[in-house]
């Protein structure tokens, strides 16, 4: 369920196919630069009610580097 909504919120900040969309696809690789990784990054707070620090931010590469800090904020609230 992380996986499609986060998808989702790519494809949409980045206007691309969500076939180009896998856990290990790099940002980098969809061409995204650090104001669309800071979008996506602030969407995905509001969208699942969690903070991600800007440290945290820095070490995501990949759309699967996303999803394990989604999964550790969602932990770490409960």
């Amino acid at each position: 369920m992380e996986f499609e909504k986060l998808r989702d919120i790519i494809v949409e900040v980045l206007q691309i196919d969500p076939e180009q969309v896998t856990p290990e696809t790099s940002f980098e690789d969809l061409d995204a630069d650090s104001l669309d990784v800071y979008q996506i990054i602030s969407a995905v707070s509001n969208e699942f009610d969690i903070e991600i620090s800007d440290e945290d931010a820095e070490a995501i590469v990949t759309v699967g580097d996303a999803l394990e800090k989604i999964k550790e904020a969602q932990d770490s609230k409960n």
